[in-house]
């Protein structure tokens, strides 16, 4: 039986495909957190812009329209809020992938090692076996 794992370069790989997962898991979360506080400062804006009640009908214009570019900017950020949520839904989801594929080969490398434990385990009894055997061979002769 081969001392050495096999499969260990993968593992190694694996491990950095989990790493890598998790820094995507990171971002994501960093981004959607940005997008919720974007979100929310366009609706502070919108509710902090008024119509005034008094002026031109070209000022009441200019107002109605920075109002409605508000809302626009506000929908825009509540689009972003969805997508990056949606994106960090993905990122766990990846995360969770690598996390059973780096685990699938940690368990053949526990298996490869309980196996070499056992084939030493084995040719040591075989050892001790020998010498036993020899013992008695020589208690017998003598």
């Amino acid at each position: 039986m081969s001392r050495g794992f096999r499969l260990s370069s993968l593992l190694r790989a694996r491990q950095a495909q989990e790493d890598v997962a998790k820094g995507a898991v990171a971002r994501a979360s960093r981004a959607k957190e940005a997008a919720r506080r974007a979100a929310a400062a366009g609706e502070t804006a919108l509710h902090d812009t008024a119509l005034p009640m008094t002026g031109s009908a070209l000022a009441l214009v200019a107002a109605i329209s920075a109002q409605r570019a508000t809302a626009a900017g506000l929908a825009a950020a509540r689009q972003a809020v969805l997508d990056s949520e949606q994106h960090h839904v993905d990122a766990n989801a990846e995360l969770a992938v690598a996390a059973s594929r780096r685990r699938t080969v940690e368990r053949l490398a526990e298996r490869h090692t309980e196996n070499l434990q056992r084939a030493d385990l084995a040719a040591e009894q075989r050892a001790i076996d020998e010498i036993a055997s020899r013992f008695r061979a020589e208690g017998e002769t003598a």
